[in-house]
């Protein structure tokens, strides 16, 4: 089963806001800890590791491509 990156969800706004929702009240730490718990759930429901890796590849992808954008945005600010 290859990674899918487009949106399974009818009404995608109604699953990003269950996601913000879940973390309302938490402190920093607890939300961390909600996310970890989170993630592991859901990497045991897919139950593939090829596809678990390549959601971990594209996450890390992500991550560090928004990054090095905030950094060049900084450095243009200066």
């Amino acid at each position: 089963m290859p990674l899918s990156t487009s949106s399974n969800f009818a009404r995608p706004d109604d699953a990003f806001r269950a996601i913000v929702e879940a973390h309302r009240g938490l402190t920093e730490e607890q939300s961390a800890d909600f996310d970890a718990a989170l993630v592991l759930i859901l990497a045991n429901h897919i139950g593939d590791i090829d596809v678990l890796r390549d959601a971990l590849g594209l996450a890390r992808r992500r991550m560090i491509d928004g990054q090095q954008q905030q950094q060049q945005q900084q450095q243009q600010q200066q």
